[in-house]
């Protein structure tokens, strides 16, 4: 079952210091673009993930391709991608040992969240970690 209660998120945000981020984007107006600068305005470190504009630099982070080129301890990996391929970045953050996987707004991937959970992820649904983070006051 998805971490749904707020003190659930709560908990999940306040022990966070790293978040990968699938499906970063250098656009301006594109919600991830946004999302990012805020989550590092708030303390976090953010790596983006994009395979298109690996070995670019954005918002002073260096974008790699995968997941698995990422060496440092993921806490959560923020997903930015449509419900259908969600599930395959469900399927590289249980790769890369990460704690969490978080679906942005309006992506839903039960199976690819179940795997998740039975690797022992925790999982995020359907909710933007900048709301989440306003919304409670953190």
């Amino acid at each position: 079952m998805p971490l749904q209660t707020d003190q659930d998120i709560v908990a999940l945000l306040t022990s966070a210091r790293t978040i990968a981020m699938v499906g970063a984007s250098d656009r301006p107006d594109r919600p991830s673009f946004g999302v990012m600068r805020f989550l590092q305005s708030k303390g976090y470190r953010v790596i983006p993930v994009n395979p298109q504009l690996a070995g670019r630099v954005l918002h002073g982070e260096a974008i790699v391709a995968t997941l698995s080129e990422i060496g440092d301890k993921i806490d959560i990996v923020d997903i930015f991608r449509n419900s259908a391929a969600a599930g395959a970045a469900i399927d590289d953050a249980i790769a890369a040992g990460a704690g969490a996987v978080w679906t942005q707004l309006g992506v839903f991937n039960d199976e690819g969240v179940a795997r998740a959970e039975a690797a022992g992820l925790k999982a995020v649904v359907n909710r933007c970690p900048k709301i989440e983070i306003s919304r409670l006051g953190l």
